[in-house]
């Protein structure tokens, strides 16, 4: 997973940089399959931003959150971004069980030969 950090107004200490890869460390051991992370940070007078881009494979992931504080406001983030990132998780796995839902119903709609084959039917 490539991580990167942005901050727009605002300095990334190790200590924030820190927080956020702890906290990210949740996304991903609920789902593996993450290519890239995107962070962003911003501070406007009272008001702290932070955004994530997630690129998985097939799906890009964009949250934000914003709060009066920059680690509430990254703890809103993780937090909106684990339900997303489930929520996808369980949509791809609930299409892989459909296509085979699919294939066992044609499979079972299929007449029987009435003879079995290379045998003469007398």
């Amino acid at each position: 997973m490539n991580l990167n950090l942005t901050g727009h107004h605002l300095e990334i200490t190790p200590a924030i940089r820190d927080y956020v890869v702890a906290k990210l460390d949740r996304v991903t051991r609920h789902f593996d399959h993450v290519i890239d992370v995107n962070v962003v940070m911003t501070v406007d007078k009272l008001r702290h931003k932070a955004e994530v881009n997630l690129h998985t494979r097939g799906k890009d992931i964009h949250v934000e959150a914003i709060e009066p504080d920059m680690y509430a406001a990254i703890d809103a983030l993780v937090d909106k971004l684990d339900r997303q990132v489930v929520k996808h998780k369980e949509m791809r796995a609930q299409h892989r069980h459909e296509g085979a839902a699919i294939k066992r119903e044609a499979a079972a709609a299929e007449p029987l030969p009435a003879v079995a084959p290379g045998r003469r039917q007398d």
